[in-house]
């Protein structure tokens, strides 16, 4: 009786913006964390603009939601998090979450194809899949937005930087390669192209993080990576590179 006694009595009071045009979605967040952590809501809405800057002004906020417990404010969805002990993402902080998804995601389609095709999980076929479908899925990544993977690449990239068209083909070169790969076709071009991309994106690598000592980002995810350059950017040039050496000896 006690504890449902408690957690009636626990009550917040948030603050959020919904407009016909507009549902601010970390005011729908903080609602649902609230609900979870066993509070009884009471959820105010600003329905137009002037019931928001009179909200602001009264507080002295600049945005909304904005949560009330105990009568204490809070703060917003990055507040409220931090108030129950949960991590807080930064706009600015490095992660290895894109490229550990890409390898994961590449995985299970290998895996799957293989079971589809073949009956059988663990096929030297898989292996060759895993790698091709991931240099795939990293050029779909680098090809939403070519101009800001360049940019990022120019970087660290040696040849990009003696020859910067080569920034704008690098993706396609490797989509080129990975679909070539993934079929088994036209093995002529798709082995020197991958030996060629991954053995310049691996010597680069190497040099501006072992060599140079550079903390930079890597480009492998596209233009808005927040990856840092370094082993898992070699890891997947050397990828390449294995997967070419590997094909040019299974195919003499």
């Amino acid at each position: 009786m006690k504890t449902v006694q408690a957690k009636q009595s626990k009550q917040a009071t948030i603050y959020r913006m919904v407009t016909p045009e507009h549902t601010c979605p970390y005011g729908l967040k903080s609602v649902d964390l609230l609900k979870r952590k066993g509070y009884a809501v009471n959820d105010i809405l600003l329905k137009n603009r002037a019931e928001q800057d009179a909200f602001k002004a009264e507080h002295d906020v600049r945005t909304t939601p904005q949560t009330f417990i105990d009568g204490k404010r809070i703060g917003g969805w990055d507040d409220l998090r931090r108030f129950f002990g949960q991590t807080v993402h930064e706009a600015n902080a490095t992660s290895y979450r894109p490229v550990v998804v890409v390898f994961g995601v590449a995985a299970l389609m290998a895996l799957a194809t293989s079971w589809a095709t073949l009956g059988n999980l663990a096929t030297v076929q898989a292996a060759e899949w895993f790698i091709a479908f991931s240099m795939c899925i990293l050029a779909l990544l680098k090809l939403q937005d070519v101009e800001s993977f360049s940019s990022m690449f120019l970087g660290y990239d040696l040849l990009a930087r003696r020859f910067v068209p080569y920034s704008y083909v690098y993706p396609y070169a490797e989509l080129l390669a990975g679909v070539l790969m993934t079929a088994g076709a036209l093995n002529w071009l798709s082995i020197p192209v991958a030996l060629f991309i991954g053995s310049i994106g691996a010597v680069s690598v190497f040099k501006a993080v072992y060599i140079d000592k550079r903390e930079i980002k890597c480009a492998c995810v596209g233009g808005a990576s927040k990856v840092p350059l370094g082993f898992v950017s070699l890891t997947e040039n050397l990828m390449m590179v294995m997967m070419a050496l590997w094909m040019a000896v299974r195919h003499m």
